[in-house]
């Protein structure tokens, strides 16, 4: 069977390359930038703001040439701001130290999202809804950080510090934060990845045992932890569209829902860990309830792969998006690891063999790459690869029908060719494994 499906997309995938000249003209195109422990913006101590804003329009230039059109940037990895919050301090990774702000006073999220729609880029606001202190006893925590303020309403796990997500009082917080969010900025969508409950460590069990006993509401606490999840997506679908109806909001979760051992639904994969079984995020639910208007599954494996591979997770996300939007999560940074499991993305065919599959299933939208300063080294000639073929004709991000438009913009037009691509410097760092 397995040979049977690698054979199909392989066909699939040689047809697409003969019989379709052109790129579509809608498709997601999007890149992660991501700010957690200085990964792709603002660089490791670059505090000066003028650098950080060269560096910022550098990156966003770079993506436009090579044919994106949407960028997701993380703007609070922490329980901290990448903005001026009434809620959460300013982040350490943009100035140090949490709580100091930046000087001379600039808001960056404004700056950024002005920088990107210039530029005909979407802006997807990149939260993180649990996660408070990155790494106990390492990281810069202000005075006035909620962990201070309310130590009752969080769990040490792995050297992390969480919300625990049974705690209403932690889930309001969270959905005041983004209220404030949607309200005050000009954002294309909230997108959240998938950090929900953490993922398991071996032998450690996530210590919200009193809180599942204070309040279980008949449910064993496997149904009990997928039901908190529920129930914070829930409502901040209502609340993003309470706000504003036109903000999109997105949910890029780990890449395999459940294996098909444990459901007969799941996908005929091996991973170790699941969405529904470990992080608890019923992602099927949540598309089916209409609570998220896209997914963007981190698909990081290669083609052919034993376990996860590539084409058979591809083939059953594309069977499950009940009418929203899906694209597809790149591993592109996995080009520039040098561990033996990364051999495979060596490979300068393994992107465009990706691209070319994904494009022959209608229900598939796109893409999203993980992340950006990965193409400033122009891994395989991946960089070359979009600007020059892949993404060499411009594409508009899907629309969707069950939105309505944003007041704030105009009727989106194509340009006719793409801007000139020039010489990438190579004087960057490269990104940390992973996906933060």
């Amino acid at each position: 069977m397995k040979n049977l499906l690698a054979t199909t997309t392989l066909l699939l995938a040689i047809l697409y390359s003969f019989g379709q000249a052109q790129p579509p003209k809608y498709e997601f195109r999007g890149v992660w930038i991501a700010t957690v422990d200085n990964i792709d913006w603002p660089k490791k101590g670059q505090y000066d703001v003028d650098s950080q804003k060269a560096d910022f329009i550098r990156q966003l230039d770079m993506h436009v040439r090579n044919g994106m059109n949407a960028v997701i940037v993380q703007v609070r990895p922490a329980t901290d701001a990448f903005y001026p919050s009434p809620y959460e301090p300013w982040s350490q990774w943009l100035t140090g130290v949490q709580g100091k702000p930046p000087v001379p006073f600039y808001d960056p999220l404004q700056f950024m999202i002005e920088e990107s729609h210039k530029r005909g880029l979407e802006f997807h606001a990149w939260l993180n809804p649990y996660r408070a202190n990155f790494s106990i006893g390492k990281a810069s925590i202000a005075p006035a950080h909620i962990t201070r303020l309310h130590p009752e309403w969080f769990l040490n796990y792995g050297g992390t510090t969480y919300f625990d997500p049974g705690n209403k009082e932690g889930q309001q917080w969270v959905e005041n934060v983004i209220r404030d969010i949607v309200s005050r900025y000009d954002i294309d969508a909230v997108h959240m990845d998938d950090y929900f409950y953490p993922y398991r460590i071996a032998g450690r069990e996530f210590p919200d045992a009193a809180s599942y006993a204070k309040d279980p509401r008949g449910l064993n606490k496997e149904d009990w932890r997928r039901s908190n999840v529920d129930s914070i997506i829930s409502k901040l679908a209502f609340i993003i569209k309470d706000t504003k109806p036109w903000v999109k909001f997105g949910i890029s979760p780990f890449g395999v829902w459940r294996n098909q051992d444990k459901d007969t639904m799941g996908s005929p994969t091996k991973a170790g860990q699941t969405n529904y079984d470990d992080l608890y995020a019923d992602i099927l639910l949540w598309l089916q309830k209409g609570w998220i208007d896209y997914v963007a599954p981190q698909l990081y494996w290669e083609m052919g792969h034993k376990l996860v591979a590539y084409e058979t997770l591809i083939d059953w996300w594309s069977k499950h998006t009940y009418g929203r939007h899906m694209y597809i999560g790149q591993g592109v940074y996995r080009a520039l690891e040098k561990s033996p499991s990364s051999r495979a993305w060596k490979n300068p065919n393994e992107l465009p063999n990706q691209i070319k599959l994904l494009r022959t299933y209608p229900t598939i939208q796109g893409s999203a790459y993980f992340s950006s300063t990965t193409f400033q080294s122009n891994p395989n000639g991946w960089s070359d690869s979009l600007r020059n073929n892949y993404y060499s004709t411009p594409a508009l991000v899907p629309p969707m029908e069950w939105l309505p438009p944003n007041p704030n913009r105009g009727i989106a037009t194509l340009p006719s060719v793409m801007p000139s691509a020039t010489e990438i410097p190579m004087d960057i760092k490269k990104p940390t494994k992973g996906k933060p």
